[in-house]
């Protein structure tokens, strides 16, 4: 097994990487560490152990999908063919090839398709307080595709919903209990503000729309010079039409 591990800034420097616990991301370090070629970790407990950090660490790491698990309790760093590169002659297969063989990689190295998910429920993050942090739903995943589509669609501008500050931003808003429409009723009211404003079109961006404090602001503002009808939210190319643009 090689001795030497290398790490991607790809991928420990994005904020869903650095919003984790420090005791979090030393685990993510360390089983990277103790890994063998193939990225699988046959010894996560003594790793935490040995480093201070606890179960919760590790679910967080498994909620946030930096780390498959499986029936047997093997761990596979998910991203380990983008952090490392291992010549031939000095790779060894892993041990666990039956895990192995449930897995593929996409264009980037990432592993994918592990078929044999593990609940991991909720995690203390602190003595009175819990957090569901299993992810990013299905339904979520979807909604903030078409959060973004619609404001692309808006403002003719070309945001990513790959961009992970983008979806911690729309997640968060969700996590409060906002839906669909009311972020389409933010973007269409701020759009009709902003959108002919050189100033002010540079802020039609996610992280002025959707900061939670703007956000809150914009979702209880009435048009301005527009009588709200609250059974219909004007569209911008309603209010473009009308000529009450701000």
């Amino acid at each position: 097994m090689a001795e030497r591990r290398m790490f991607s800034k790809k991928i420990t420097d994005t904020d869903v990487f650095l919003s984790m616990p420090l005791s979090t991301q030393a685990l993510y370090f360390h089983m990277n560490m103790h890994a063998d070629d193939d990225g699988f970790v046959d010894s996560v407990l003594s790793i935490q152990r040995m480093i201070g950090a606890n179960d919760d660490d590790l679910k967080i790491l498994i909620a946030k999908q930096f780390v498959f698990r499986f029936q047997s309790g093997v761990v596979l760093i998910r991203d380990w063919k983008i952090h490392n590169y291992i010549a031939k002659d000095r790779y060894h297969k892993t041990l666990h090839q039956g895990e192995f063989n449930k897995l593929s990689t996409d264009d980037s190295g990432m592993y994918t398709e592990c078929i044999q998910p593990v609940d991991v429920g909720k995690v203390r993050l602190g003595k009175d307080s819990q957090e569901d942090v299993s992810g990013v739903s299905t339904k979520n995943e979807i909604d903030i595709e078409n959060v973004l589509t619609y404001l692309n669609e808006k403002t003719g501008k070309k945001f990513k919903s790959s961009s992970s500050k983008n979806i911690s931003l729309i997640k968060s808003l969700f996590k409060e209990g906002y839906q669909l429409k009311d972020f389409k009723k933010v973007i269409d009211l701020k759009v009709s503000d902003w959108l002919e404003d050189t100033k002010m079109n540079e802020y039609l961006r996610p992280s002025t729309l959707f900061n939670k404090t703007h956000f809150e602001e914009y979702i209880n503002k009435i048009p301005q010079g527009h009588v709200l009808n609250l059974n219909h939210i004007p569209t911008a190319e309603e209010l473009k039409g009308k000529g009450q643009w701000a």
